[in-house]
């Protein structure tokens, strides 16, 4: 493979060399409990980044990232879920001795916590998310330390990656200890900050403000959430990048949608939030229409245990209906599972309520050849004009849902269309590996700008390219 941090003169003569990148990429886990986007995000591009020859090295924290992370190595799991939530609610914890903290930093138990409701939203959490967002000066200041020992003893980096801007709070510490820049990913924050008391929620933005002095690069996934972010955050136009989400279209098998049976598929944590429901009652309402007896439902994604009653609802729905054998719901979703699910789905549809600011499940669906059927709300209007790959909707409700996915039903020509360019799209402007390379050069930026002088920091270098010398003489 072509290493994309060689450049080569007109002339072919001369290479420009830089030395790979030491990145740090700090990313709070699923535990695999459901389909994780953020998770997910942050693993392609970590591959990608290695895959380029940079030494990249993934930290864990609160939950382990996957069910079965085998790259994770031997990175310990930060900042453990259920050690941090005693911590947070019995100060007796704080003062428990080293092995209580192995203890309850136990795959076993971690894997455990993954699975309870409150392990996945702010509603309860927010004393925490205030405390986290302090940093140094919070209640979990010694697991920052922590960490930043680890990364200093373990692992110097050139550069620390935050995963999203709930953990600016760390970014002080590690600038101050580390000497390195921070960057700071952007997506769908909001979700967890604006759905807790009006106190808390602005308490968190007013600290998430402030601590953003200490990030020296923000990346928003879609311009969308650019704009959205730059407000709330207080951000010039100097201090964010947008960089859309990108898969690797080899990872996908690609058949064209048309010449797959007419099933509808839905990848995304099964909840209220991200619109199971308005998927199932437009399922509902489109098998009541002539013509559409052999279309099915597939779905998939995962759930919490704050799912169960919600779910439950939405399989006597179906019930009711009569279309128990005509809906699907898979319980597993690892790669390899998404992919069989992908070689059954025709058209993809995650109606989420007011939006997201990206949805990877679009860019996994559109190298599968896939095309999507979103409502035009949050980015979603963005990454399908940006793609081609799809279609949206203008109200986010059953029945214009239903009427989105009547009219690609009846034109095979279209579906055909939609999947070559859904394809393209991966293979281009969604490519991993292009992104991964823009991402680099966000990364050398601020690395430059800092002063950094980490070893993949060293200024660049010129060296002969083989056959350069006789190339000179003629």
């Amino acid at each position: 493979m072509t290493n994309p941090n060689q450049y080569f003169s007109n002339n072919g003569i001369r290479v420009r060399e830089e030395a790979p990148l030491k990145i740090a990429h700090i990313i709070p886990g699923s535990g695999g409990s459901f389909y994780c986007g953020n998770c997910l995000r942050d693993s392609k591009l970590f591959d990608a980044l290695r895959r380029q020859g940079h030494d990249a090295i993934k930290i864990p924290m609160y939950l382990p990232l996957f069910s079965h992370d085998t790259d994770q190595g031997m990175t310990p799991v930060f900042y453990g879920a259920i050690s941090l939530y005693l911590k947070q609610r019995f100060p007796l914890f704080r003062h428990a001795p080293e092995w209580v903290d192995r203890l309850l930093n136990a795959r076993p138990m971690l894997k455990l916590a993954a699975g309870m409701a409150n392990s996945t939203r702010a509603t309860g959490l927010e004393e925490m998310t205030v405390s986290m967002l302090m940093g140094e000066q919070g209640l979990q200041n010694q697991e920052l330390d922590k960490l930043v020992h680890w990364l200093e003893t373990h692992f110097r980096p050139d550069v620390v990656h935050l995963s999203n801007a709930l953990l600016v709070g760390m970014a002080r510490r590690l600038r101050e200890r580390l000497g390195v820049p921070v960057v700071c990913s952007l997506q769908d924050e909001h979700v967890w900050v604006d759905v807790m008391r009006p106190a808390f929620a602005r308490q968190v933005w007013a600290l998430m403000q402030e601590r953003a002095a200490d990030i020296d690069r923000f990346l928003s996934v879609s311009r969308y959430y650019t704009g959205f972010m730059k407000g709330r955050l207080g951000l010039t136009e100097d201090k964010i990048t947008t960089l859309h989400l990108g898969i690797d279209p080899d990872d996908y098998h690609y058949v064209n949608a048309s010449e797959k049976p007419r099933t509808i598929g839905f990848l995304s944590r099964m909840c209220r939030e991200n619109g199971l429901d308005i998927l199932v009652d437009a399922f509902l309402l489109l098998k009541q229409r002539p013509g559409h007896q052999d279309v099915g439902l597939l779905l998939t994604g995962g759930q919490t245990a704050d799912d169960g009653p919600f779910l439950k609802e939405q399989k006597q729905k179906v019930a009711a209906a009569g279309l128990e054998k005509q809906v699907t719901f898979l319980h597993d979703f690892e790669q390899e599972e998404r992919t069989a699910f992908f070689d059954r789905v025709m058209l993809l549809s995650v109606p989420v309520r007011g939006g997201e600011a990206f949805g990877i499940y679009m860019t996994e669906a559109m190298a599968a050849g896939i095309p999507v059927v979103q409502p035009a709300v949050g980015a979603f209007p963005e990454i399908v004009e940006a793609s081609g790959g799809g279609m949206t909707y203008p109200e986010n409700d059953p029945g214009s849902l239903a009427e989105a996915l009547e009219q690609l039903l009846a034109d095979p020509s279209r579906v055909e269309a939609l999947s070559r360019q859904a394809r393209l799209a991966a293979e281009g402007p969604f490519n991993i590996h292009g992104l991964a390379t823009r991402m680099t050069g966000t990364y050398r930026q601020v690395v430059a700008a800092s002063g950094g002088e980490g070893p993949g920091t060293s200024p660049a270098r010129e060296v002969a390219a083989p056959g350069a010398e006789a190339a000179v003489k003629n």
